[in-house]
């Protein structure tokens, strides 16, 4: 297995093996065996059971006994649950989400609230605070408990610094100090990226691309962007800001996008886009079940609504953003040639209603040879991909911090 999602230790490189060992067991399914790790890893019995202990001893690894009819149970290894707790976190631009985890990434608890991000980060990273200060006790766990969290946003995110780099749709918040600013105030570590990384990150960890090295993850709500797995790594891009797909210019002087540019994807298939042409269309006169729903409070779900209870115009709209969605994948295809293409965020609650104009039009517009071996699918976590793949960032921010620490 390729796939690493740990940085590098500075500090201690002779642990390299240790820590190729953990997500080597966290994301074997069923367990690995002792056997199977050492040749995983290319070293001796000898050498990868003094690792096995090592991770034993300090409880990030346990044995376990996996039943399989008669005659003798193999042992495998598998990530000890009881080795912590993490917080995986999706900050929407309308809303958070906030999962608690073990180490297993069982979900224990999870929260969802409203949160308007372009109030600011002071205004809404207090508020975050706040609901994980309001949220923990009812779980029975104190923050001090927690050993990682991680946090999605829907902005290009520089990796180092722990910071968004001239987000379109989140105001205020060029150069704030997120992570940072999180860490003092949680007290524990944090991890910033952008949500549709960790919405693929999510998809090949517990959802449709387990097992895929070639992926792009396309988060539909508010905004659309795309998180790439390539040769088993997600792509970060130089600044950050690789898989900015809803800023792929699709008509020439089309509507006016929050990044300053005409006629981007986000302004044709994106939830604000889709909100805005109905109201328009209600304002036609359009029939429509939608014109009950008062123009102010209406949102994409209602439209969505609209559309799985057989409203035609509610539906037209989404067929028509399947059809710009796919002209942008069919251009990423072409280009990154992955295995598999899978569709999240709240856009794709919609179901074959999008995905079919998806997938003809990038049946359409990429090369056979591209289009050929690639699926698109909707995402199987649904909405909780990049709270979940936050939740992987988070249980490997722990683990191998965990490790580091192990003596030699």
């Amino acid at each position: 297995m390729a796939t690493t999602i740990w940085q590098v230790p500075q500090s201690n490189v002779k642990n390299l093996n240790k820590h190729a060992a953990l997500d080597l067991i966290r994301f074997s399914q069923g367990g690995v065996s002792r056997i199977e790790l050492s040749r995983l890893l290319g070293l001796t019995r000898a050498a990868a059971s003094v690792i096995v202990n090592d991770l034993i001893q300090t409880g990030l690894v346990r044995e376990t006994s996996k039943r399989h009819g008669g005659g003798r149970n193999p042992i495998n290894l598998e990530i000890n649950p009881e080795s912590g707790l993490v917080i995986g976190i999706d900050l929407g631009s309308t809303h958070v989400t906030m999962i608690l985890a073990n180490s297993l990434a069982q979900v224990l608890s999870e929260v969802e609230a409203p949160l308007d991000i372009t109030s600011g980060p002071e205004l809404c990273l207090n508020r975050l605070v706040e609901i994980i200060e309001n949220w923990l006790p009812s779980t029975g766990v104190a923050l001090g408990q927690i050993l990682a969290v991680a946090v999605g946003v829907p902005g290009p995110v520089v990796i180092e610094t722990g910071m968004v780099s001239a987000p379109p749709i989140m105001p205020g918040w060029d150069k704030f100090p997120i992570r940072d600013w999180l860490e003092a105030r949680l007290n524990c570590p944090v991890s910033l990226g952008n949500d549709a990384d960790f919405g693929a990150l999510g998809e090949w960890a517990y959802g449709a691309a387990r097992g895929e090295h070639n992926l792009a993850y396309i988060k539909v709500g508010t905004g659309i962007g795309a998180g790439l797995l390539l040769d088993g790594q997600i792509y970060h891009g130089t600044t950050g800001s690789a898989g900015e797909i809803g800023h792929i210019t699709l008509v020439e002087n089309g509507p006016l996008c929050t990044c300053g540019n005409h006629g981007c994807l986000e302004t044709l298939a994106g939830g604000r886009s889709i909100v805005e042409r109905a109201i328009a269309g209600i304002k036609e006169g359009r029939r429509t079940m939608l014109s009950e729903v008062p123009i102010k409070t209406l949102t994409s779900l209602d439209v969505i609504t609209a559309a799985r209870s057989g409203d035609l115009f509610s539906q037209k709209l989404m067929i028509e953003s399947g059809y710009h969605l796919g002209t942008a994948i069919a251009n990423l295809v072409n280009l990154f040639n992955p295995s598999i293409v899978v569709v999240g965020g709240g856009i794709s609650q919609l179901g074959d209603l999008l995905l079919d104009p998806i997938r003809e039009t990038v049946r359409q517009r990429s090369l056979r040879v591209s289009w050929q071996s690639v699926r698109i699918s909707a995402a199987v976590l649904g909405k909780r991909s990049s709270a979940l793949g936050a939740v992987a960032q988070a249980i490997s921010m722990s683990l191998h911090n965990i490790a580091e620490g192990i003596k030699s």
